[in-house]
């Protein structure tokens, strides 16, 4: 790995404003380094979760605490103009309810108060092509399903020596298999959303019934069986309303038997800020600003986007103020500098 390269392209993800490109911060290194010097840090090796935890592993270290919990959950950059390949391609997205164009990233995110670090990722990639005989068209599978993934970046944490109590998710991955790796293999908590669909029992050898048609209070803790798990679960209905006056309901399953309904409930929460964390790679950190076409190239932008992201955690940390804050403070100074620049060149040639 070149950490030079890799230090001045990762701050230079975090100050531009437009598209991330080799020739622009090469012009804004005044040819200091060559495009081609950037192209190929882009282009050379491949940079993953392993380069990422070497990374944030000092920090994530330092500010350990048992309280932690690892954070799970994926978002897609639609990129609908850029070539498919085995990376940018078609994904259902949960947002939106449809499949959408773009890269899809599963990421892990550890929490301890109020600073979170990215400590594992994966892009899902569909090398597979077939053709779908309902539609007559041309698909991509993936080899490794997400939920494998999922177990995967567990696994990691743990071989890490991340520490951390619970693991919080929403109910895409809900699945028995997860459920039964975090509390038998890793013994570990979670707290993890559980869809309205799927079948309980409030006893070992009882009747299942579909969820949404059990009659449960709300803010209560019930002991019921998931249909297919070895194993009882802590279960929390909650009911909230939606930005357009609708009410939803969320439905929580917990492994954890000895907390209160309000301690899980207030641990989930914890679960929002991977949600600020899509958010800032993406505004922050340049995920979505960059041309790049390769698979390797989209794949190492995404892996430099998410050490600016902690390059601007570490800032946080140091200054109080957030990301967006950070940003702002950024902007503001580099356009104070274009307006004076300007009164200048006004003066010049006046």
């Amino acid at each position: 790995m070149n950490k030079q390269i890799l230090d001045i392209y990762t701050d230079y993800l975090i100050c531009q404003n437009k598209y991330a490109t080799a020739t622009g911060l090469s012009e804004l290194l005044y040819g200091d380094i060559s495009h081609d010097k950037i192209t190929r840090f882009l282009n050379s090796d491949d940079y993953n979760s392993k380069q990422l935890w070497q990374y944030v592993k000092p920090i994530v270290k330092k500010h350990a605490s048992e309280s932690g919990v690892l954070i799970l959950d994926d978002s897609i950059e639609e990129k609908p103009y850029t070539d498919e390949n085995e990376v940018n391609c078609y994904h259902f997205s949960h947002a939106k309810g449809d499949v959408v164009k773009g890269i899809n990233i599963l990421s892990c995110l550890v929490r301890y108060n109020d600073i979170s670090f990215p400590i594992g990722y994966e892009v899902i990639r569909k090398p597979t092509q077939y053709c779908d005989l309902e539609t007559n068209r041309v698909k991509r599978r993936s080899e490794v399903n997400k939920n494998e993934l999922f177990r995967s970046l567990l696994s990691q944490a743990c071989h890490n020596q991340v520490s951390f109590d619970h693991i919080l998710a929403d109910n895409w991955f809900g699945s028995k298999d997860n459920m039964e790796y975090i509390h038998q293999d890793i013994k570990k908590h979670f707290i993890i959303g559980v869809k309205a669909n799927r079948n309980i029992s409030f006893s070992e050898f009882g009747q299942y019934k579909a969820l949404k048609s059990q009659v449960l209070e709300k803010d209560t803790l019930y002991r019921v069986w998931l249909k297919g798990l070895s194993f009882p679960v802590m279960l929390i209905k909650k009911v909230f309303t939606n930005d357009d006056g609708s009410e939803g309901v969320l439905y929580l399953a917990s492994n954890d038997y000895t907390s209160t309904a309000d301690q899980l409930y207030n641990v989930y929460q914890k679960r929002w800020r991977i949600e600020e964390y899509h958010k800032s790679i993406k505004q922050n950190a340049s995920l979505a600003k960059s041309p790049t076409k390769k698979v390797r190239s989209q794949c190492n932008h995404i892996f430099s986007s998410l050490i600016s992201y902690c390059k601007l955690e570490f800032l946080k940390i140091k200054s109080g103020l957030n990301h967006f804050a950070l940003k702002y403070k950024l902007i503001l100074r580099a356009n104070q500098i274009t307006m004076k620049e300007l009164q200048n060149m006004k003066v010049q040639y006046a």
